[in-house]
């Protein structure tokens, strides 16, 4: 039975990748660490972490021993990467990712859905883009693919919550216009094409309009506790989708300056990563069984989070390398600080073991 699946030695090596990923992208920046896999940032980062993580929520949600295949294949191409095996790791995240459409694909025929659909799109990208980056393709061209994959993905999921608001019938075919300009803007850079950027940046902002307007973040973020902390998390988010998106086409006049550094991790710092922050105490507890009781104390990383992107965005822009090294290290401060945070509670919300 998939229950009999090992789950936490596949989150843990998912927490490994993250860590990778966090000390190339600070060397990256400038910061003096001694890494041979600083190159590999992008692919540790979307593959390695989300890839195997939302890999792993995915096989659980379906409960079949095939779909761990996934988040085993991403994991071990992650740790392959980290020891120097870039072919054959890429060869395994490629891999992971086309049984992740796979899964995707077996939940659209059990349940034909739009946001099932949408899940399956979004899961083509990253395999796109994985394959492509498999046989050659440099990182940025690739990068919108995988950027998608993660958008739809959290647009997916939000369009699924947005069944508990009042029907609209607008609300589905509104959606359209955003998915269709980001995954054409993706396609686009893929294939070297002009105009990439601006497409794939306007599906952004169009996105955020759609979800201003059909998320449950409407009703949820005047609710206390978790719920209302879940709302602000997904709000700042999509304020750094909408950065993004008007940052994003300026790249097609050439990815070289530092609009690229801004653009990339208001998306993957701001949006994703607030998103992940916000859903945590949600899908932890269901994936990991464990108890993750919200506190007051889950605001602290979440502001150090934007706080930290805002200067590391103006030293972007500004061109102010102290600036942007010091606000892309507190970005890693932020994402650690959630990391620990999480790990503590958890510790702290286990019963005490009986006394002898």
């Amino acid at each position: 039975m998939a229950r009999t699946i090992p789950r936490l030695p596949l989150a843990l090596a998912g927490i490994v990748s993250l860590l990778a990923g966090l000390m190339a992208g600070e060397a990256r920046l400038g910061w003096d660490l001694p890494l041979s896999f600083v190159h590999l940032h992008g692919p540790l980062m979307v593959c390695g972490f989300f890839g195997t993580v939302i890999g792993l929520e995915r096989a659980v949600a379906l409960n079949r021993p095939w779909a761990y295949g996934a988040p085993f294949a991403t994991a071990a191409g992650a740790l392959l990467l980290l020891t120097g095996v870039e072919t054959s790791g890429a060869i395994l995240l490629s891999l992971g990712s086309l049984i992740f459409l796979a899964v995707a694909l077996t939940v659209v025929r059990r349940q034909p859905e739009p946001f099932t659909r949408l899940l399956a799109l979004g899961a083509l990208a990253w395999s796109l883009g994985n394959v492509l980056w498999t046989f050659g393709a440099a990182v940025p061209q690739v990068v919108p693919l995988w950027a998608s994959f993660l958008v739809l993905t959290i647009a997916g999921e939000r369009l699924e919550l947005s069944r508990f608001l009042k029907p609209w019938r607008w609300r589905n075919p509104t959606l359209v216009p955003p998915v269709a300009l980001i995954a054409t803007g993706a396609g686009l850079a893929a294939a070297g094409l002009p105009l990439a950027w601006t497409l794939f940046g306007l599906g952004c902002v169009a996105l955020v309009a759609w979800s201003l307007i059909n998320d449950i973040i409407r009703r949820t973020i005047r609710q206390p506790g978790l719920t209302r902390y879940v709302a602000i998390c997904l709000l700042s988010g999509y304020v750094w989708l909408g950065v993004a998106g008007m940052l994003a086409p300026a790249l097609d006049a050439g990815i070289e300056s530092l609009r690229y550094d801004a653009t990339l991790h208001a998306l993957f710092v701001g949006f994703i990563f607030a998103m992940v922050f916000g859903h945590a105490p949600v899908i932890l507890p269901a994936v990991l069984k464990v108890k993750l009781p919200f506190r007051g104390y889950f605001y602290g990383p979440l502001a150090v989070l934007h706080a930290s992107l805002m200067l590391r965005v103006a030293g972007d822009l500004l061109a102010l390398d102290s600036v942007r090294m010091w606000g892309g290290l507190l970005n890693g401060v932020a994402v650690l600080g959630f990391v620990v945070m999480v790990v503590g509670t958890v510790l702290s919300a286990r019963p005490n073991p009986p006394s002898a």
